[in-house]
């Protein structure tokens, strides 16, 4: 299995056009094959930052997530919204 931590912090005023992107994000995501988990999680602390935490049967299925028509679509006009990203892969030990 493969998880996937990505953390966005987002420029002032663009969380909620953030929200209604990551929306179809999820939802379309969420029937490609392989994915086992795709969630986004709002931090309590710390307005603006959203992280996604994913979990992938294998590189493989998260490879194909990154060529995905709806992957490239809204993550163009998510990265518009950003002051940064931060992204962690993982494996099991």
């Amino acid at each position: 299995m493969i998880i996937v931590v990505a953390k966005s912090i987002l420029k002032e005023g663009k969380t909620e056009e953030f929200k209604s992107l990551t929306r179809e994000l999820i939802d379309e995501t969420r029937k490609e094959k392989g994915c086992i988990e795709y969630v986004l999680y709002e931090d309590t602390e710390s307005a603006g930052t959203f992280t996604f935490i994913e979990k992938w049967e294998d590189m493989d299925c998260l490879e194909a997530h990154f060529q995905s028509e709806h992957f490239k679509r809204i993550g163009a006009k998510v990265k518009e919204l950003r002051k940064s990203r931060d992204i962690n892969i993982y494996k099991e030990a």
